[in-house]
């Protein structure tokens, strides 16, 4: 279900946020702006005459990951300035300008990935227009969210380090978070070293995606279980009419007594 997944990820991207900022009040800044990105998104789809679909819900959904980006953008940028001993003030002021330019190339390059979709002609085109303006309408309203209010919000909700009291599940996520970092750390040493294992493990794994890329099923949509079969009927040439209408409604009778079928609709030639 497209509208559940849609859910499931929002969520996903707020708990993605919480483990790695380690910091509550931080992320309610993105916690905000994800849904209220996401309202704007449905206020445009309504004034354009655009339904809550597949195309649109997966637009959605793939635009929850865009949306995000830039309000972290802008609220690591004024934690940094916070951690080096900055006034709030002051830290959201020069962090906000800093990054202001970056999240505003970030967000026209990715709706200026989406301009040869709107572009495009024929009937692959008129399905994918709506996917590629609803998702670009998300991203811009993300950047104007992200250039006005996660400013505010950072201004309002974020202290200074020594002011802030972190209890002991935020240590915890410290402590795992930078043993994290340490072996990471450690796996590109090792990689560093030895660059040739790196590059014929990368060789390789190129080599396998383009096998699977051949072998794995490809069709123009997913499929999916809608619950519903489509059947048609053919007779030989010499069946007279009365015939076909009288199998028609013998083969629709046999369907209502089947205890599997909620439902059936049948043309009836008469």
């Amino acid at each position: 279900n497209p509208r559940v997944a849609l859910y499931v990820i929002v969520g996903l991207v707020v708990l993605v946020v919480v483990l790695f900022l380690r910091n509550v009040r931080a992320t309610i800044i993105p916690g905000v702006v994800v849904p209220v990105s996401l309202i704007g998104t449905f206020s445009v789809m309504y004034l354009v005459g655009y339904s809550i679909d597949n195309l649109s819900l997966m637009a959605l959904t793939v635009a929850t990951g865009f949306v995000v980006d830039d309000a972290i953008v802008v609220v690591e940028n004024v934690m940094r300035h916070l951690e080096q001993g900055m006034p709030v003030l002051e830290a959201t002021l020069r962090g906000a300008k800093e990054i202001g330019f970056t999240v505003l190339t970030m967000s026209v390059s990715l709706v200026a990935v989406f301009i040869p979709i709107l572009l495009m002609g024929g009937i692959v085109g008129r399905l994918f227009r709506e996917f590629a303006v609803v998702l670009s309408v998300a991203v811009l309203i993300s950047l104007a969210i992200s250039l006005t209010t996660t400013p505010m919000m950072c201004a309002l909700l974020l202290k200074p380090r020594a002011e802030e009291q972190r209890g002991r599940l935020a240590g915890l996520g410290e402590r795992i978070f930078t043993a994290l970092t340490n072996a990471y750390g450690r796996t590109l040493t090792v990689a560093m070293r030895h660059p040739a294992i790196t590059m014929a493990i990368f060789l390789a794994t190129f080599a396998v995606n383009i096998y699977l890329f051949r072998v794995i099923p490809k069709g123009f949509f997913p499929q999916q279980d809608n619950g519903r079969l489509a059947a048609n009927i053919v007779a030989q040439q010499d069946v007279s009419f009365g015939t076909i209408q009288d199998k028609m409604r013998r083969y629709a009778a046999i369907l209502e007594a089947d205890p599997g079928a909620a439902s059936n609709i049948f043309y009836d030639p008469g």
